[in-house]
C-alpha cells in the first residue's frame, strides 16, 4: 500500500508539474496561433511545438490519471531528452538539471508502474 501511495505522489507531482508550468503554456501558444519554436530534431517548429504539446500535456495527462502509464512515458522522456542533450547541451548544469529530473522522473515511472490507484491498476 505505501508503495501505491509513493508511486501515485510521484505521478501526480511529475504529471502536475509538467502539465502546468509546460504543457498549458505550450497549448496556449498553439491556441492563439503563434508557431514559434525551436526546431532541435531539425522537423520544422511547428512540428516540434505539436508534438511537445502532445508530451507535455496530453501525457502528462494521461500520467496523472493513470491511464496508459508505460506508454505515456516514452514521449516525455523524449521530450526531456532532447531539452536536456541537444536544447541545453552546452548550458550549465544548473539550466539542464531540471530536464534531467523530469527524464529520470518519467523512467522510473516507466520502471514501477503507475500503482494501484491509477486506470491501469497495475
Amino acid at each position: 500500500m505505501k508503495l501505491d501511495i509513493a508511486k501515485l505522489l510521484l505521478r501526480l507531482t511529475v504529471g502536475v508539474f509538467m502539465l502546468v508550468n509546460h504543457g498549458i503554456p505550450k497549448l496556449s501558444k498553439i491556441i492563439m496561433g503563434n508557431f514559434e519554436f525551436g526546431n532541435p530534431i531539425g522537423i520544422g517548429e511547428a512540428p516540434s511545438l505539436f508534438l511537445a504539446v502532445f508530451a507535455e500535456f496530453f501525457c502528462s495527462i494521461f500520467i496523472i490519471i493513470g491511464f496508459k502509464t508505460k506508454w505515456a512515458t516514452a514521449p516525455l522522456a523524449f521530450t526531456m531528452f532532447v531539452a536536456v542533450f541537444i536544447v541545453h547541451l552546452t548550458d550549465p548544469f544548473a539550466k539542464k538539471e531540471l530536464g534531467f529530473i523530469y527524464l529520470v522522473s518519467y523512467i522510473i515511472i516507466y520502471l514501477i508502474g503507475p500503482g494501484k490507484y491509477s486506470f491501469d491498476k497495475k
